[in-house]
C-alpha cells in the first residue's frame, strides 16, 4: 500500500489522481490533501476518501469544514500546504498545485525523504538548481507527471544517458495552432480555452495556446534529465499521440505513444517501476487514426517558446521572472484586462527589465517572484 499526499486535489491533475486512487484502492490510500477555494468539491472528496489531514486556502473554510468532518484534521494557508507535503504517514507527494506556491512544500517534502510525483511545472522552472540538488542530497526520486516528461522517462528506462543525442518534446499547438499572428488580434478567453486535444485547467490551457506551457516543459526537461538546451527540441504534433521522443547517437528514436489521457502518466508515476491496468482509459488504435502529422516549430509565431529557451540558457533568476510574469499576465487575460497577444508583451518587458541574479537562493527567488508580479501589474 502506498500512502499519498496530494497538493491541489480539486484541480485537473488532482481530480484525475483521485480517479486512479479510486480505481486501485488495494494499492493506494489518500492520506492527506490540499484544496484551494472549490469547497463544494472538497466536501465530496473528503467524504469519499476520508483523508486524515486536509489543508484549505482560507481560514473561514478551515473553520467550516473542521466542524463538518470531525474525523479529519484540518489546517490552512501556505503553512497548511507544507503540512500536507511532509505528512509523516504519506510516502509519496503528488504536487499538482498551480503556480510557484508549490516550490517550498516540495523542498520540505524532499528533506523528509518523500518520493515526489511532480506535476507542478513552476517548482523546477523557478528553482530547478535547488530542487535537483536537494533530491540528490536526500536520495529522493522525482517522477514526472507531465505527459511529455513521462514519455521521455519511460523511453529512457534501461538506457544510459551518455547515449542520448537529443530529447524531442511534442506540442499540440494549442487552441490557436492554425491561426497567424494577425488572426490572434481580438481572440476571446473562451476561444483560448477551447483546446483541441486535452482537458486541462484554465491557466495551463492558456499557456498551451501561447506555447509557454511547452517552454516551461523545456526548462523542466533540462533539469529532470540533466540535458543541455542545445539537445532539447520541440516538434509540433497535432494529434498528441506521440507524447515525446528520445533520439540516441546511433540514430535510433524511441517514442512513447498513447491516447491523450493524463491519467496514464499520473498512474505511471505512482506505480513506477511497475505498471498497473487502467481499465477506464481508451486504447490507442493506430489503424483508426490512420496518419500522424509533424511540423517544425516556428519561434516567431510562438514567441513564448523562444522566451523560455533564452531564459533557460541564461539561467539564474531569469526563469523565475519569466514564470511570474506569465502567471500575472495570464491572470490578467483571464480577467479580461488585456488582449491575448499582450501576454507575450508583458513577459518580454519583465525579462528585459530584470538584472539576472546568478545561483539565487530560495529567498531570492521568492522575492524576485513577488517583485515581478508587482512590476507586471504596474504595466496594466
Amino acid at each position: 500500500m502506498k500512502f499519498i499526499s496530494l497538493l491541489g486535489a480539486t484541480g485537473s491533475i488532482g481530480t484525475q489522481t483521485l480517479d486512479i486512487i479510486k480505481e486501485h484502492q488495494e494499492e493506494f490510500r489518500l492520506a492527506a490533501l490540499s484544496v484551494g477555494r472549490n469547497i463544494d468539491l472538497a466536501r465530496k472528496i473528503i467524504a469519499d476518501f476520508q483523508p486524515e489531514l486536509v489543508s484549505v486556502q482560507e481560514k473561514q473554510d478551515y473553520e467550516t469544514l473542521k466542524a463538518e468532518f470531525p474525523q479529519s484534521r484540518f489546517t490552512f494557508g501556505e503553512e497548511g500546504l507544507t503540512e500536507v507535503a511532509v505528512y509523516d504517514k504519506a510516502n509519496i507527494l503528488v504536487n499538482a498545485v498551480l503556480g510557484s506556491v508549490g516550490l517550498y512544500p516540495t523542498l520540505k517534502a524532499i528533506e523528509c525523504g518523500k518520493t515526489i510525483a511532480i506535476a507542478n511545472k513552476e517548482t523546477l522552472v523557478t528553482a530547478g538548481h535547488l530542487v535537483m540538488e536537494a533530491a540528490r542530497k536526500y536520495g529522493v526520486s522525482l517522477l514526472p507527471v507531465d505527459s511529455e516528461h513521462s514519455a521521455i522517462f519511460q523511453a529512457l528506462q534501461g538506457e544510459q544517458s551518455k547515449n542520448i543525442e537529443r530529447l524531442i518534446l511534442t506540442a499540440s499547438g494549442g487552441s490557436f495552432r492554425d491561426k497567424s499572428r494577425s488572426e490572434l488580434e481580438g481572440v476571446t478567453v473562451q476561444d483560448a480555452l477551447n483546446h483541441p486535444n486535452w482537458s486541462m485547467g484554465a491557466k495551463i490551457t492558456i499557456d498551451s495556446a501561447t506555447m509557454m506551457n511547452k517552454g516551461l516543459e523545456v526548462i523542466e526537461a533540462h533539469w529532470l534529465f540533466s540535458m543541455p538546451y542545445e539537445k532539447i527540441d520541440v516538434l509540433l504534433h497535432r494529434e498528441s499521440i506521440i507524447h515525446s521522443m528520445v533520439e540516441f547517437h546511433d540514430s535510433s528514436i524511441i517514442a512513447q505513444l498513447g491516447t491523450p489521457d493524463m491519467r496514464v502518466p499520473i498512474q505511471y508515476a505512482l506505480t513506477h517501476p511497475d505498471r498497473a491496468p487502467l481499465l477506464s482509459s481508451k486504447r490507442l488504435n493506430l489503424a483508426e487514426i490512420g496518419s500522424l502529422h509533424f511540423q517544425k516549430m516556428d519561434f516567431e509565431r510562438f514567441r513564448c517558446l523562444r522566451f523560455a529557451f533564452e531564459a533557460g540558457k541564461r539561467g539564474g533568476s531569469l526563469p523565475a521572472v519569466m514564470n511570474a510574469a506569465n502567471e500575472a499576465a495570464v491572470a490578467a487575460f483571464l480577467e479580461g484586462k488585456i488582449s491575448f497577444l499582450k501576454i507575450e508583451d508583458l513577459i518580454e518587458q519583465a525579462l528585459s527589465a530584470h538584472q539576472t541574479i546568478e545561483n539565487p537562493s530560495l529567498e531570492v527567488i521568492q522575492e524576485v517572484d513577488k517583485e515581478t508580479r508587482k512590476y507586471v501589474c504596474s504595466l496594466l
